[in-house]
């Protein structure tokens, strides 16, 4: 299947060290590189310069010029420009941040972003900070459909035991969860979880360029609560085939409904879903691999402000 914007294995992964137990950083995964964009928002909001923040080499862009992943970096993230109506708005809720331990790490926030129309009418759209290999179709031109403007997943041809990262979680006192949408607001019951995850799957098109997917492996966990400092070398296990039966699997592992599939561009070079349509066998060689990190694991906006998911060190152990 042809794709634009393919990532060949070699620039997805690299060695990060020669051990028995032969981990693999996923590229750009230890966080120290960044880029920053300095995007000029439309006077009729306010006019204000915002940075925005990618995983990518160290450098700056200045302007309002569409992102395309840079030196071969597979992450993407929930910061984006949007140019809707010839209005020009930036959004970022992923930063950089300085890890303890040394170094920096990826920094995931669930906010609320705010508009001011002519000065006098407030707008408020809850944002949840993630990461995911992939890429965004930007300027993004609506509101609607966001996931049609995401492409999820890299092609992957291997066989992970684990997805291993170093993470963090703070969740705020008294917790709330809220849809924003910007033209309403409400409260919903409970709070948020952030959400980690390693989805294996096996892609294929059909004549008429729709595309389709069977589940090869499944590492998904959510995280409620905060954790006392970082948890480091944390491992999520990759599971193969259907899952259902094992003593692990939550419902929130299952696979992923039609209404809300995941997007990627086909050989006609259009976006469309991707169509989760069964476990595959457990044997089965994957062709994508999706990796996403977020600070909320609801519906587009949808989350707990105030929550906050830190992650560093992102690799495959085999």
């Amino acid at each position: 299947m042809k794709r634009r914007y393919m990532l060949p294995l070699s620039l997805v992964i690299w060695a990060a060290t020669a051990s028995a137990q032969n981990t693999e950083l996923i590229k750009y995964g230890d966080f120290e590189n960044w880029l920053t964009r300095n995007i000029h928002e439309s006077k009729l909001i306010g006019g204000a310069e915002k940075k925005v923040y990618e995983i990518a080499p160290n450098g700056e862009i200045d302007g309002n010029k569409a992102y395309v992943n840079q030196g071969g970096s597979p992450w993407a993230t929930s910061n984006v420009m949007a140019n809707v109506a010839g209005i020009v708005k930036a959004s970022n809720a992923v930063f950089p941040d300085n890890n303890p331990s040394g170094g920096r790490c990826c920094k995931l926030t669930t906010i609320y972003e705010k508009v001011k129309v002519l000065g006098l009418v407030n707008l408020e759209v809850l944002v949840s900070g993630s990461i995911y290999l992939g890429h965004n179709d930007e300027p993004i031109r609506s509101t609607s459909n966001p996931y049609g403007k995401m492409e999820m997943g890299v092609p992957f041809t291997k066989r992970p035991k684990w997805l291993v990262l170093d993470y963090r979680v703070s969740v705020p006192k008294d917790a709330q969860k809220v849809r924003a949408t910007g033209t309403s607001k409400k409260k919903l019951p409970g709070h948020d979880s952030a959400e980690v995850y390693i989805l294996l799957q096996r892609r294929w098109e059909d004549e008429d360029g729709n595309l389709y997917a069977k589940r090869v492996g499944t590492g998904r966990e959510r995280y409620s609560e905060s954790t006392t400092g970082w948890v480091k070398g944390h491992k999520i296990p990759v599971m193969y085939g259907d899952i259902t039966k094992d003593q692990r699997y939550k419902s929130y592992m299952d696979l992923i409904p039609e209404e809300k599939s995941y997007y990627a561009t086909n050989s006609k070079g259009k976006m469309v879903p991707v169509k989760e349509v069964g476990w595959d066998d457990a044997g089965a060689t994957p062709t994508h691999m999706l990796v996403m990190c977020s600070s909320g694991c609801g519906t587009a906006y949808e989350g707990t402000p105030g929550m906050v998911l830190w992650v560093d060190n992102i690799g495959l152990q085999y």
